[in-house]
């Protein structure tokens, strides 16, 4: 009795395949040799760092003070860059996916400018800001004298240069993540007499709660890790504007290289 044709074609499609998969093994060799060896690279600088220190290191630098107010500043300034970060980056990521305007391209030239430039003009960017005198007087003397608000070398200058790196990544994960998102579910919403802003409170904003996750978490890790706007613009006094990244610079500015990497490793 012949075989059924179903099962043939099944049959000649598995040996294909097979066939296929056999002769293509230096293609997967050579993109998995590629991808691997950054990923040994990562985990090798990982690896290292855990073996040069020890737990006596991490106990001894969660037990200083300094340390301990730094982990703190660090939780609550990243967490409020962040917030702040995707409070600007939904609208704006938002009008940027639905809506082509004239002077579009500057705003996202603008948006890329702190992503490529050095971390260390930022801060030195947002000092001048602060302290260019317009009209006999700086911003910070502005707010100073009306607020009482010290920003620059204070705690609020911290969040500031996070916020104005981390801000720039929201932005772009928010517009990538509306760009994704299906429009035709808000035109049907027009067109039954919704309002704009009722169309994506209802009907987008609903949709793109995965990427306000991820710009979120981008945006946190992304202020984390922020050292040269901070340094410029904070500055690296212990119990007042001291970060984690600034605890590590301090600890090798000393040469307590454990510390430096038992406070990395946080």
């Amino acid at each position: 009795m012949s075989e059924p044709p179903a099962r043939a074609v099944r049959s000649a499609t598995t040996v294909a395949a097979a066939h296929r998969a056999g002769s293509d093994w230096p293609f997967f060799l050579a993109m998995g040799a590629l991808g691997g060896s950054y990923v040994l690279l990562i985990v090798g600088l990982l690896a290292a760092d855990i073996a040069y220190t020890s737990p006596r290191h991490f106990a001894a630098a969660l037990a200083k003070p300094e340390i301990q107010y730094a982990v703190r500043l660090t939780l609550i300034t990243c967490t409020i860059s962040a917030l702040l970060s995707i409070w600007v980056a939904t609208p704006l990521g938002y009008l940027l996916s639905r809506f082509h305007f004239r002077g579009r391209w500057l705003i996202d030239t603008a948006i890329d400018i702190p992503v490529v430039l050095p971390p260390l003009v930022i801060g030195l960017s947002l000092l001048i800001l602060f302290h260019l005198p317009l009209g006999g007087t700086s911003l910070e003397e502005f707010l100073q004298r009306r607020l009482g608000v010290r920003v620059t070398y204070a705690e609020p200058a911290v969040v500031l240069a996070q916020f104005a790196v981390a801000c720039a990544f929201a932005v772009q994960t928010m517009r990538v993540t509306f760009d994704q998102i299906d429009v035709r579910p808000e035109i049907v919403a027009l067109t039954l007499g919704c309002r704009r802003s009722q169309a994506f409170f209802e009907v987008a904003l609903p949709q793109a709660w995965r990427g306000i996750v991820a710009a979120t978490t981008i945006a946190w890790a992304r202020s984390l890790g922020e050292f040269g706007p901070i340094l410029v613009f904070s500055g690296a006094t212990r119990m007042r504007t001291e970060v984690l990244p600034t605890s590590v610079f301090l600890e090798l500015s000393i040469g307590n290289i454990e510390a430096a990497v038992a406070v990395s490793l946080l």
